[in-house]
Parts: structure tokens; sequence; C-alpha cells
């Protein structure tokens, strides 16, 4: 219950400051906490489940026998938490494609409503054959769907965090279509990455031709703009170019890894 509720605090603390406006110590606002919090939220799902997993087995295997006093009281409270469970999956559901931030906190709710259901039936179970090793075996069953939902979230989240290209974003495809569009003749150092959720980023420096005029690079401008939001599977609408005019040599990125 603990780790619940410190899941859905950060969450609803996160989302709040990700409402905050950037500024100019902080850019991109409070954007990235979504990630850092969805990162959070993973690990603790992860070894809730690990956790509940090696518990199961030593319950399942080890002998180890957890007494129950009142049963109705296990349903009852089982019974109270699936309910409350049911009212948060219900108003967090709309929102958990939004961003990772709310994905995290959708998972921790289905995690607990799952328990609340573990609960019950292991209550029915024992009321009627006495039998009291189906809430270990429920458990595992829980962990072992969590888990994987647990692992693949912080993925994501890693991935936004080390700056990944987008996912569907073939930067040697972007790299053919911008270096297509009339007058440029080369693009390089180009990235890509994602702020947060929804907020894909690039970057890119585009070698045009000379003695273009003004009205031409920003035509220019608009062209790359205009392939980038919408010639790829992932649209980018926020894109930084810098114009170079051919035969210009500067200290490019790729040159200072070397």
């Amino acid at each position: 219950m603990l780790t619940d509720m410190s899941v859905l605090v950060a969450s609803t603390i996160t989302a709040a400051l990700m409402r905050r406006k950037p500024s100019n110590t902080r850019t991109w606002g409070w954007a990235r906490l979504e990630v850092i919090t969805a990162a959070a939220g993973a690990v603790v799902l992860l070894i809730v489940g690990i956790y509940a997993l090696i518990e199961a087995g030593m319950r399942l295997f080890g002998g180890s026998k957890a007494e129950i006093d009142d049963i109705g009281l296990l349903l009852f409270v089982g019974i109270l938490g699936l309910a409350a469970n049911i009212i948060s999956i219900f108003i967090l559901a709309s929102q958990r494609k939004d961003n990772m931030n709310m994905k995290a906190a959708f998972l921790e709710v289905m995690n607990d409503a799952l328990g609340s259901v573990a609960v019950v039936a292991s209550a029915l179970v024992m009321i009627s054959t006495g039998w009291n090793g189906f809430d270990a075996v429920a458990g595992a069953v829980i962990a072992l769907m969590m888990i994987p939902r647990a692992i693949k979230l912080l993925s994501n989240a890693v991935k936004v965090l080390l700056e990944e290209t987008p996912e569907g974003l073939d930067l040697d495809k972007v790299r053919e279509h911008l270096e297509n569009v009339p007058h440029v003749v080369a693009v390089h150092d180009l990235h890509a990455s994602t702020v947060s959720t929804g907020m894909p980023i690039l970057m890119a420096h585009v070698v045009v031709e000379r003695g273009l005029t003004m009205e031409q690079a920003a035509g220019i401008l608009t062209q790359l703009q205009d392939c980038l939001r919408e010639h790829f599977p992932v649209s980018v609408p926020h894109t930084t170019f810098q114009l170079e005019p051919e035969g210009y040599s500067s200290p490019s990125s790729n040159e200072l890894h070397e």
C-alpha cells in the first residue's frame, strides 16, 4: 500500500509541475520530469513484482504458510480495495496514453487492483475448500503479468533519458528527404531525441547553395520543417536547422568526438 501511494503521489506532483511554463533556467519546463518519474515508478513495480514472485515461491515450495484468522474480514477488505481501484482505473484509463508518468500510475493501480482480485478470490477459495495457498498462486501470476510491463516502461524511459532517436524515425531516410529539398547540398550533424512523451525534437546543419536570397533561405526552412511534420510516422513539429553556405567550414559535433 505504501508503494502504491508513493507512486500515485509522485505521479500527481509530476503532472502538476509539468503544467508550469518554461523559463530561462528550465527551457523545456518540467517536461523531462515525466520520464524520470515513470522510470522510478517502473523500478518500484519491478521490485514489488520480483519480491511477490519470490514470496509466492517460498509459500508454495518452501513450506511457509500464512494463517488467516478472519476470512470474512479478508473478503471485505479485498472487495473494498477493488472498488477503490476500479474508480482509480477509470480516472487514469483515458490519460495513460498521454505520457509515461500516467502510464506508470495506471500500471501501479492496475497491479493493486489485480492484488485485490487475488485477495477476494483467495478468500472465496478458502471459504469453499479451506486451502490457503491460492493467494500465493494468484500473487505469482500477477507478478508474472506486471514484471514484463514494468521492464518495457523502464526501457522506454531509459531510451528517452539516453536521448535515443524516437522510435519510428529513421535518420537515414530523414537525411535523404532533407537532401532532396531544392537548393540543399548536404545535411550533417543530424540529431533527434525526445524531451517527453509526444515531444520529439530534431536538429541539423544544412548545407545550401551559395548566393541564396533571404526569401529563398526562408523557403528552404519552411520545406525542411514541412518535411519533418508530414513525411514520417513520427511527426516532428520542433526542429532547429542551421543553414550553411556551400564550402563553409566549422567544427562539427562529429569532428569534436573523433
